[in-house]
């Protein structure tokens, strides 16, 4: 079993990547997120490796972090999710962004992933709501946002907090409250909004 990958990028394709580890090229097949942060051609690259051994093939899966290793191990314990619309989905959702539209039950988000219709999108939204704190995913773009917005994101986070919700459920809430009401949103709105959607 090969867990991970250390050697020189030989190339680099749109869905994959091959290294070169002591002679010999290895293809991984990646994410464009991992692809994208890889270093150049020739340059020294590491990935981590989920290998997939088929009757037929073997197949290497490369990702730049454990993040989104994670994810796509978890993603394929949905059903009609594969390794391949496993990847789309961390092509068009970081592993972060990902974790807010499970949490905020942010079936569009989900859908804009290729191979992924409503009803996928929908049951990936129920299957793994409650696997997301498991992951330890923290949504920390809505943290970091915060200082820019007056703190209302975070008084509204914490007011349902207070109401018994997890933390990821509100926050996932709230942010998307959030980019429907627009920047102005007190923390009212953003509070009623968040329990709109912690209803659905």
């Amino acid at each position: 079993m090969i867990a991970s990958l250390q050697g020189v990028l030989e190339s680099i394709a749109a869905d994959h990547a091959v290294i070169d580890v002591g002679g010999v090229g290895y293809q991984a097949f990646c994410s464009a997120r991992t692809l994208r942060r890889l270093a150049g051609v020739s340059e020294r690259a590491r990935l981590l490796i989920d290998t997939h051994v088929r009757e037929d093939h073997i197949h290497l899966y490369g990702f730049i972090d454990a993040a989104e290793r994670d994810w796509f191990r978890l993603l394929q314990s949905v059903q009609g999710v594969g390794a391949k619309v496993a990847l789309a989905i961390l092509s068009t959702l970081d592993p972060d962004k990902l974790a807010q539209a499970i949490a905020a039950q942010d079936k569009a988000a989900l859908g804009e992933a290729p191979g992924v219709g409503p009803k996928l999108a929908t049951r990936l939204a129920v299957e793994l709501k409650d696997k997301v704190p498991a992951l330890a995913v923290v949504a920390t773009p809505i943290v970091d946002a915060v200082p820019a917005i007056g703190g209302a994101v975070a008084d509204a986070i914490s007011a349902l907090v207070n109401l018994g919700y997890r933390r990821v459920e509100a926050a996932g809430a709230v942010a998307t409250a959030h980019r429907s009401l627009g920047e102005r949103a007190d923390v009212g709105a953003l509070v009623r909004g968040g329990l709109r959607e912690l209803a659905r």
